[in-house]
């Protein structure tokens, strides 16, 4: 179904790179730990090491599943964008190639979330 804007509607776009004083939204997703059930967003600096995402960032919140203490963070699989990539953990976000509102998603070989179950 067509939706129709009424008169004198104008579109703000609230989550331009320009609202976020300095910042990137950058999301995350755990594949196959649908515990998760979405992508985190983060707004964070660009210049922010790739392993400091990891530690820093992903830590707190993935911690608390039961595979995080698990994880070989040597074997993970990354995609950036829908695209694989290895990231530089001593390089900045930016010069990973993570965009505003770009999709980071890891997926680690092994682990299916809690007993196998994707959760």
């Amino acid at each position: 179904m067509a939706v129709i804007a009424k008169d004198g509607y104008v579109d703000i776009v609230r989550d331009k790179v320009e609202n976020f004083h300095g910042n990137q939204l950058v999301h995350v997703c755990w594949d196959d730990h649908l515990l998760f059930s979405a992508a985190q967003a983060f707004p964070l600096p660009p210049e922010m090491p790739f392993q400091a995402l990891v530690s820093e960032v992903m830590t707190p919140v993935f911690s608390y599943h039961p595979d995080f203490e698990k994880i070989d963070w040597a074997a993970v699989e990354w995609m950036l964008d829908g695209e694989a990539f290895t990231p530089e953990m001593d390089k900045s976000l930016k010069d990973n190639g993570v965009c505003h509102k770009s999709l980071i998603r890891f997926k680690t070989p092994g682990l299916m979330g809690i007993n196998g179950t994707r959760l």
